[in-house]
């Protein structure tokens, strides 16, 4: 989840909301890649999920960090709620989930860097207190009520209205974890294009990344249960946008979009004041419940922006929202993925030229297939295996395009990161098949071995 924003003055004009999207606007040279990622935590000895107190917590896990690896806190309501470093920063997830937002980085080859320092680090402090790290879609045992709730105004206010609209909110916000990736667009037509190969081609990254088949404690019948989670959390702020395939979609139609999502909140003096079910367009007019009289500035924009959550989103950048949490390969080969697709002109328009025939229905039925079947799903004639494997082609392409060394240029290129998603459409199972082989198989049905085995 994000961390209040800050450094925007007061909205005067409406043409501000599309310029702050617009300013994010880069020449190609400036193009970065931020890598976000959760896991969960918990205790060793009992399995069980880390609370946010006590010597084996979460709290003791950003204390260590903070003392031991140079992180500043982050404090909210005398809690340490997160971290920062330079421009990297750690956060919770509701349900306790800890998350690296990266630093806007160059090369894939620097943001597996950033992704191995921090998991080495969150093992040492782990190791220290008893507790354990894994990546993972879904927590595929523990339920609700086992899992505090982080002491964070935001997730208070939307634990509450979570309850009141669909049915998968909750389980959301304390037991799913994903990995994604920011990327920078260059001008509004290029955003364009992005977000609708984005949103199309989301359900090839479930597929790929598909890592969560149980949920407490059972086969769920869904390879990414997260993206079954989604389907039915609140049809106001997520799902595969249509109107973005739409003839004139632009900043501004994003900005249309934006105001009519409800609001959960406004961030005021380091606290969220309630503003759940209200609207943005009456905070433009000086008419917002919460704040009477009172006009949002660009940071209560940019904090809205982040309460919209479909499949791909625009803010500064896009982010793409549609992969489950997943071992450590798989942390890097998600933003490989979608960096070989979008940061390459000519992996960009095959990539468009492969989805723009499909429809709204084709493109949401594929989405509902991929979170059951991942690589087996199969929607009228499109074979997601097939699909999966000329979308990695056009991934490996652009990386080999974009050509960008690692290891002082004994590496010529960023493809070698894709190699775990080449395995995997080569053998046609993912992350959830390989652990559905293991629970049928050598666990006999003891989902307890999955800590011992698939933690980081």
């Amino acid at each position: 989840m994000s961390i209040p924003q800050s450094g925007g003055g007061l909205i005067e004009h409406h043409d501000q909301l599309a310029e702050y999207m617009a300013s994010g606007c880069k020449p190609v040279e400036d193009w970065r890649i931020g890598t976000e990622h959760e896991k969960f935590g918990y205790c060793k000895d009992t399995l069980l999920p880390l609370p946010y107190e006590g010597e084996r917590s979460i709290r003791a896990m950003l204390e260590g960090l903070r003392d031991g690896h140079g992180w500043d806190p982050v404090v909210e309501g005398g809690k340490l709620t997160g971290l920062t470093k330079g421009l990297a920063n750690v956060s919770l997830e509701p349900g306790g989930a800890l998350e690296l937002s990266g630093a806007p980085l160059e090369t894939i080859h620097e943001t597996c860097d950033e992704v191995n320092q921090h998991l080495r680090e969150v093992k040492e402090v782990a190791d220290r207190i008893g507790a354990g790290f894994i990546g993972l879609g879904a927590a595929p045992v523990w339920l609700h009520e086992q899992m505090d709730l982080m002491p964070k105004g935001r997730y208070k206010l939307m634990d509450a209205y979570m309850g009141r609209v669909g049915t998968m909110g909750r389980v959301m916000m304390r037991r799913t974890c994903t990995v994604q990736v920011n990327l920078d667009f260059g001008s509004e037509a290029d955003m364009v294009q992005k977000m609708r190969v984005a949103i199309a081609l989301q359900p090839v990254a479930v597929a790929l990344f598909a890592n969560s088949p149980f949920f407490e404690g059972k086969v769920n019948g869904h390879k990414s249960w997260r993206s079954r989670v989604w389907r039915d959390l609140d049809p106001a702020r997520t799902g595969m946008i249509p109107f973005v395939f739409e003839e004139g979609f632009g900043f501004e139609r994003w900005v249309q979009y934006a105001l009519d999502v409800p609001m959960y909140f406004v961030y005021r003096d380091g606290k969220y004041i309630d503003a759940l079910g209200m609207s943005f367009r009456d905070f433009l007019k000086g008419e917002l419940p919460a704040l009477p009289g009172e006009m949002p500035t660009l940071s209560d924009w940019a904090d809205h922006l982040t309460t919209a959550f479909p499949e791909a989103r625009v803010k500064k950048y896009i982010e793409m929202r549609g992969a489950d949490g997943g071992p450590w390969r798989r942390l890097c080969a998600l933003p490989a993925f979608w960096v070989g697709l979008m940061y390459n002109q000519g992996a960009l328009d095959a990539a468009w030229d492969l989805v723009k025939g499909w429809d709204a229905e084709t493109r949401e039925a594929l989405r509902v297939a991929a979170s059951v079947d991942a690589l087996q799903a199969k929607v009228g004639k499109i074979d997601m295996l097939e699909l999966a494997r000329e979308v990695l082609d056009l991934s490996e392409a652009g990386l080999k395009a974009r050509a960008r060394k690692g290891a002082g240029g004994l590496i010529p290129d960023e493809t070698h990161f894709l190699s775990a998603l080449r395995e995997s459409v080569d053998s046609g199972k993912t992350p959830a098949d390989e652990l559905l082989e293991h629970y049928h198989g050598d666990w006999n049905g003891d989902l307890n071995r999955i800590y011992s085995e698939y933690s980081y």
